[in-house]
C-alpha cells in the first residue's frame, strides 16, 4: 500500500481575504483526494471575512482537511458555513457551542 505525504500549507501573520484567495487558489491545484493540513498556529490576526472566504475554499475542495491554529471563533465560522476542519476542538467545547 502506498501512503502519500500531505500537501501542508503553512500561513503566519495577518489572516485576511487576500491571505485566504492564495490559500484558495493553492487547494485548488491540489489533488482532491490528497490529505492537506492548514496550519494556521503562527496567525496573528484572523479576519472574519478571510475566514468566510476560507470556508468557501475548504467547502469546493471536499477532501480530507485537516486544518490547525484556529481559535474559537473561527472554528464556529466555519461551522456556520457547514465546515467541520480538523481536530483541534474538544467534545467539551462542541457540546457548548
Amino acid at each position: 500500500m502506498e501512503t502519500r505525504a500531505a500537501l501542508v500549507f503553512e500561513m503566519q501573520g495577518v489572516f485576511d481575504v487576500p491571505a485566504a484567495q492564495r490559500l484558495a487558489m493553492a487547494l485548488a491545484q491540489a489533488d482532491a483526494g490528497e490529505l492537506v493540513r492548514i496550519d494556521l498556529t503562527q496567525v496573528r490576526e484572523f479576519h472574519d471575512y478571510g475566514v468566510t472566504v476560507l470556508a468557501q475554499a475548504l467547502s469546493a475542495f471536499g477532501a480530507r482537511i485537516d486544518v490547525r491554529g484556529l481559535g474559537r471563533h473561527q472554528r464556529r465560522l466555519l461551522r456556520y458555513f457547514g465546515v467541520r476542519a480538523g481536530d483541534e476542538e474538544s467534545a467539551a467545547e462542541a457540546e457548548a457551542i
